[in-house]
């Protein structure tokens, strides 16, 4: 079988470094090009300093349209100006956007490109529709791992009021430099920020929506519409997500961990814990990890993912192997940094 010829825009930050270190030992896929105006020319191993030894590619600020697949690892906005200038030199190929711009329904309808719409890429919640698909939107990391805690409770019709909060790595903010994601302001430090207005929730509303019509909010009302009341925190470590989301429940906790157990079998990537967990066993890994804890009628939702991997490269290197029909796995195989 031939692999699969990707290309990649915006290579040079970090999700665009994590989508080369899976691809380049990805059995099923050869690199074509990766894309960086700021760095053409240059070794991809000078950005990526753990890449040296591993690939011998250069950026480059030009593409070619001889691809499969293109990955757009660029910042909000910037893929949808990039498609509106490009889109028409790549319609043999198939898209993932690792970006929020073609992931929100307006009016019950998908973002078109080339005529084709992009598909919600979250296995867990739409596997059939990601391996018909031509274009898949990425979700947000912290959608994902809320998401990924709540699907479960969606299905069954159990939600209500969700009281959510999340811890982030640094590199959840991007490669460049801001005021709190030096590492003098960040080391032994915390701090809440977009409380209750994160743009992750309208997503996070969407696909909840599609399998509880009946929950609230829609993905484009405003922040204060949503019933997922989100508070993230900005953490002081590197990377992975760590969530926790409360809310009402009457049924027994064997019950609802037999309910998870069942919604998550044939997904690979999602495990369900009966200890708690902890933020190391998904680092380096494409996991999300799921813990339920009760007391009384409350129920908490424990999930935590690395945030650029199935929170951003390693999900898309997911939806590549459903879009081409190879093992859903295929290249994902990692261990998690432990220690």
């Amino acid at each position: 079988m031939a692999k699969v010829r990707a290309g990649i825009i915006g290579g040079a930050g970090y999700t665009g470094g994590e989508m080369i270190r899976i691809l380049i030992n990805h059995p099923g896929v050869t690199i074509s090009f990766v894309h960086s105006n700021s760095n053409a020319g240059r070794f991809v191993y000078e950005v990526h300093s753990d890449l040296i030894g591993e690939t011998g590619l250069r950026f480059t600020d030009a593409f070619s349209d001889a691809i499969d697949v293109l990955f757009l690892c660029v910042g909000h906005g910037e893929a949808k100006k990039f498609l509106e200038e490009h889109a028409g030199y790549f319609k043999a190929a198939k898209i993932i956007d690792l970006s929020q711009d073609y992931r929100l329904h307006t009016g019950g309808k998908r973002p078109l490109v080339n005529g084709h719409p992009f598909v919600y890429g979250l296995p867990e919640l739409n596997k059939e529709a990601i391996r018909a698909a031509r274009h898949i939107a990425n979700p947000g990391c912290f959608a994902t791992a809320i998401q990924l805690g709540l699907l479960p409770l969606a299905k069954a019709g159990l939600l209500g009021e969700v009281y959510t909060t999340g811890i982030t790595g640094s590199t959840g903010a991007g490669q460049g430099l801001s005021p709190t994601s030096h590492f003098s302001w960040r080391t032994n430090n915390i701090q809440a920020y977009k409380t209750l207005t994160h743009q992750h929730l309208k997503e996070i509303n969407q696909s909840l929506r599609q399998l509880q019509p009946s929950f609230g909010g829609s993905p484009e009302g405003s922040a204060d519409e949503s019933p997922v009341h989100f508070i993230p925190w900005r953490g002081d470590f590197a990377r992975g997500i760590f969530i926790s989301s409360q809310l009402s429940c009457s049924l027994p906790e064997t019950e609802l961990t037999a309910l998870y157990e069942d919604f998550y079998r044939d997904h690979p990537f999602t495990v369900v814990s009966r200890q708690p967990i902890h933020l190391k066993q998904v680092v380096n890994n494409n996991k999300c990890v799921v813990q339920l804890e009760k007391a009384g009628n409350r129920l908490v939702v424990h999930s935590a993912i690395d945030n650029l991997l199935k929170g951003a490269s390693g999900q898309a290197v997911q939806n590549m192997n459903l879009l081409f029909g190879l093992e859903e796995t295929s290249g994902l195989h990692f261990k998690a940094n432990a220690f």
